[in-house]
């Protein structure tokens, strides 16, 4: 292990996973390859964090602070507002802190991007509800006060549509929803971003349309 190298072992382990699970996702980064990368051993990993899953969980909860925090803040805002949150606002709050992680990371943000991309849309479900637990209370929350501005749709058709609404995001903030269209022209990522903005009424009026028959 290399003592040398700047930083705390949990923090370098962190680093490293952060990046490596970016480029080549969770299953396909190897424990060896991590601890190369961070400078440290096995037995770190376990100490810190438990196990690669453990790391995995530290790594999204580092990830995810300071949004869930604003998500939180932006919220309990709406609430004290003294009026029921409407679905646009509650979109807007949930999608436009999302959609700046890039800003808001400093120059983690485009590691951190591209990191939410790859752990969301992991091949085993087992890792995505593992990230699940990470935003699960901050999302919940979300998921209600959607459900008590929509009253006229039946919650699990208000739960099926913010799942694709996080779904949705996750591709903007790793850019692959961009990446779909060859012809997308280069724009900054954030809260004023053009196609942030198209995103969020795309979401405000799915979320309103009538309920689904069938």
């Amino acid at each position: 292990m290399d003592t040398s190298r700047p930083g705390s072992t949990r923090d370098r382990l962190l680093d490293a996973a952060e990046r490596l699970f970016a480029e080549h996702g969770f299953a396909a980064t190897s424990l060896r390859t991590l601890t190369e990368a961070a400078g440290a051993n096995v037995a770190a990993v376990n100490y810190h964090f438990g196990s690669k899953e453990g790391l995995l969980r530290a790594v999204a909860e580092r990830a995810m602070a300071s949004v869930n925090a604003e998500r939180l803040r932006l919220l309990e805002d709406l609430r004290a507002s003294g009026h029921k949150p409407t679905a646009e606002e509650l979109v807007r709050a949930f999608v436009a802190t999302g959609a700046s992680i890039v800003e808001r990371s400093g120059e983690r943000g485009p590691t951190i991007a591209r990191f939410l991309g790859r752990v969301m849309f992991e091949p085993d479900p087992a890792i995505r509800r593992l990230f699940g637990t990470e935003v699960a209370p901050v999302e919940g929350q979300y998921l209600d006060a959607l459900q008590a501005a929509l009253p006229e749709l039946p919650p699990d058709e208000v739960a099926f549509r913010y799942r694709a609404m996080v779904g949705l995001l996750g591709l903007h903030q790793s850019g692959t929803l961009g990446d779909l269209h060859p012809w997308r022209p280069t724009e900054t990522a954030g809260d004023t971003d053009p196609e942030t903005e198209r995103l969020i009424a795309l979401l405000t009026a799915g979320l309103q349309t009538p309920p689904t028959t069938g």
